[in-house]
């Protein structure tokens, strides 16, 4: 509180830059520091492990995902209840159906697929890794339990998974507009056939609900829990042995091609524990093209020519060769000593752990924990599910689709190349969090540039080049990178090393400490990804001028700035399970949420008449977070961040002249985004991303009438 105190003082006479970028120049932001400060002394066990080393990085292969393959119209309508457009066929609960069929609006019918939600195992390396302390010293580790000495090289076991198919990331599905994709989720997670420990985190009843993130879809579909709590399973999610079948009509907002995205990824969305979830495996991938005309169909010789080579098969899937998706994700694995305690562990969610606890059974295997005071990130970073991965490429143009997986953490990206090589943290000295990432190429330098060519919301009007760029939870970014020369010019030639690096420094869930906007560490460049560059390849594909034209803002949006709806994030009164609010309440399921007074005097419902648009206003409510902030259903265009307009972007946030599903909120920060509520009506949700935040009650229901 004094801490606070002096914050609110100083910022009357000194430090303001300092204190606005931290999120303390108003009360509601010194009352958040204050209550994590409080929550430090009264509430909270920060303890995490200290990931065991990995001793040989950048050997295994990255993972490819290959197309997942549609079912056989002989095989689903064998199924004892088919999908189908008729009241009672869109789940197991036999009382729901879908809103809108494709046939309604001139689309055949869905390509169908089939997922099951499986308890399974994964591993992250095959390297041997060496346990280490906090100080980057050898000490011991466990195995059965059993103490072993310092200094033994191990193999890590595998950790226990919730996975889609049984796989961490699970499967890509290749989606096209206009060709509408049914995915029947199924539930396998009450059964245990490996007999795996579950340890301490995923949905204790083994629930689901899955969400395609930020797909156009009827809310029966969409995985929220404004709607689960009210409809369909009416419960926080689907349990063991229900299924539901979503339905992706792949049809832009509106009718509108403007409205066309480009890279969708599906995640659980269980009410308040979706991050034990994702973080548990449930993540899977849907790039979406546009066959229109050829204009973004994964095929370099048509339309934009943007890289990738098509193959089709037979049962309408299709794989495009150089056109990569790359999903991020941070971990920590447990040590065997550090105590598992915090909120949950009070309500009995986890009786067979027996928290508080050290588990040294659990050693090497993913530790999680739901309710840091300051945030959840892993110390470990991963790539499709690998550790340190090496790609090897074609010398010529790759299209990469980038997606921030993790519970919190923000990355940075730069191409760097090194002459001596990654160091491990340990060897240079860096202790405590100075060895999350666990590698440093300390002569890094960057050699090569980004072409951005789409962000949240798909294509971008025309390419962006970029030495670096932010990715935030949740976030996409996609790119094409030019293997055959470097920045200045000079051709690569066979056996070239590149590494994909992060230069964000964040040693916990709150904020950066270090990046290019507010400063960079020279000593902080961590190599997430060794490119290795091979032969030559024929590539058809360019880089184009122009793509795709943002939809145009109304000549008087401007007008409807006093009517507009305002939703401040904040921290709550110190600890429990509704730690962060919206407008000083907590998510509540059955009702939807109210405005904070707007200019024009009035406060009111989040509902929206189908086929309208509107201006809504975010808030950071301050005390050191940002929050990426996440709105389902349509994409937004940001037109003002703290009353500035930044149509055409500004340097801290260049995106924000595309479309995008999520608003980044640096501390203190205000932003107005523009969108539209079409095609569907009923009830959605608005959260932040912030996983520990989602699902510590920092959601909001609204609805479309």
């Amino acid at each position: 509180m004094g801490t606070a105190g002096a914050a609110l003082a100083a910022a009357g006479t000194f430090g303001k830059p300092y204190l606005a970028q931290k999120g303390l120049l108003s009360a509601d932001g010194a009352f958040a520091a204050t209550s994590t400060a409080l929550g430090d002394l009264l509430f909270y066990i920060e303890q995490f492990p200290t990931s065991p080393l990995i001793l040989h990085p950048f050997t295994d292969p990255l993972k490819i995902p290959k197309a997942l393959r549609p079912c056989s119209k002989r095989e689903f309508t064998s199924w004892r209840q088919p999908p189908g457009p008729g009241l009672g066929q869109q789940n197991s609960r036999r009382n729901d159906r879908h809103q809108i069929w494709p046939s309604k609006i001139g689309y055949p019918d869905p390509l169908v697929y089939h997922i099951k939600l499986q308890v399974n195992t994964h591993r992250f390396t095959t390297s041997k890794v060496l346990p280490i302390n906090a100080e980057g010293l050898p000490t011991f580790s466990f195995e059965n339990g059993r103490r072993v000495p310092a200094g033994v090289h191990r193999t890590l076991p595998p950790s226990t998974i919730y996975g889609f198919n049984g796989t961490f990331p699970g499967p890509m599905i290749n989606a096209e507009y206009g060709r509408p994709a049914l995915v029947r989720f199924e539930n396998h997670l009450g059964r245990n056939p490996l007999g795996l420990d579950r340890q301490d985190f995923g949905a204790n009843d083994a629930t689901f609900l899955t969400h395609l993130h930020n797909g156009h879809t009827a809310p029966e579909s969409d995985g929220n829990p404004h709607y689960a709590l009210r409809f369909g399973p009416r419960r926080r999610g689907y349990e063991p042995a229900d299924w539901v079948d979503n339905l992706y009509l792949n049809w832009p907002a509106g009718g509108d091609d403007r409205e066309k995205q480009s890279f969708f990824w599906f995640h659980d969305h269980t009410m308040d524990q979706t991050g034990s979830n994702v973080y548990k495996g449930m993540v899977g991938l849907y790039p979406i093209y546009d066959p229109k005309k050829g204009m973004d169909m994964g095929d370099e010789r048509r339309g934009l020519r943007l890289p990738g080579v098509r193959t089709n098969h037979a049962d309408g899937s299709f794989d495009v060769k150089y056109d990569i998706p790359l999903a991020f994700y941070d971990c920590a694995l447990d040590d065997g000593v550090t105590t598992h305690q915090d909120m949950h562990d009070g309500l009995g969610e986890y009786p067979k752990a027996h928290n508080p606890s050290t588990h040294p059974e659990w050693w090497g295997k993913t530790f999680f924990k739901h309710f840091p005071n300051h945030g959840f990130v892993g110390d470990i970073f991963t790539v499709n599910g690998t550790a340190y991965p090496v790609l090897h490429v074609k010398r010529r143009k790759y299209r990469f689709r980038f997606l921030d997986a993790s519970i919190a953490r923000i990355y940075e990206f730069k191409l760097m190349s090194s002459t001596n090589g990654p160091k491990s943290a340990a060897s240079l000295g860096y202790v405590g969090e100075d060895l999350q990432g666990q590698y440093r190429i300390p002569d890094g330098e960057q050699c090569m540039r980004f072409t951005q060519i789409a962000s949240d919301g798909g294509l971008l009007p025309f390419p962006i080049k970029r030495d670096s760029f932010e990715l935030w939870p949740a976030k996409r970014r996609e790119v094409i990178v030019d293997f055959t020369r470097y920045q200045d010019g000079t051709p690569t030639t066979k056996g070239d090393v590149i590494y994909l690096t992060n230069i964000m420094k964040m040693p916990n869930g709150r904020m950066w400490t270090n990046s290019s906007r507010s400063g960079l560490d020279p000593e902080y460049q961590v190599p997430m990804m060794k490119i290795v560059i091979g032969d030559s390849a024929p590539d058809h594909s360019r880089i184009p001028r122009q793509m795709r034209a943002l939809p145009p803002l109304p000549s008087n949006w401007r007008s409807m700035m006093d009517n507009r709806l305002i939703f401040e994030v904040e921290r709550g009164s110190g600890a429990g399970e509704v730690e962060w609010l919206i407008n000083g309440v907590a998510f509540d399921p059955g009702v939807v949420s109210r405005s904070l007074q707007n200019p024009a005097g009035r406060s009111p419902l989040a509902q929206q008449k189908k086929g309208s648009f509107n201006l809504w206003e975010i808030r950071n409510g301050g005390g050191g977070w940002v929050h990426p902030f996440h709105l389902h259903m349509e994409e937004h265009r940001t037109v003002m961040r703290d009353g500035r307009e930044v149509l055409n972007g500004e340097p801290g946030h260049p995106d924000d002249r595309s479309r995008e599903d999520l608003v980044a909120l640096d501390p203190g920060e205000s932003v107005i985004i523009y969108r539209g509520f079409r095609d569907f009506v009923g009830p959605y949700v608005a959260h932040c991303h912030n996983l520990a935040h989602e699902d510590h009650a920092m959601m909001f229901g609204w609805e479309i009438t």
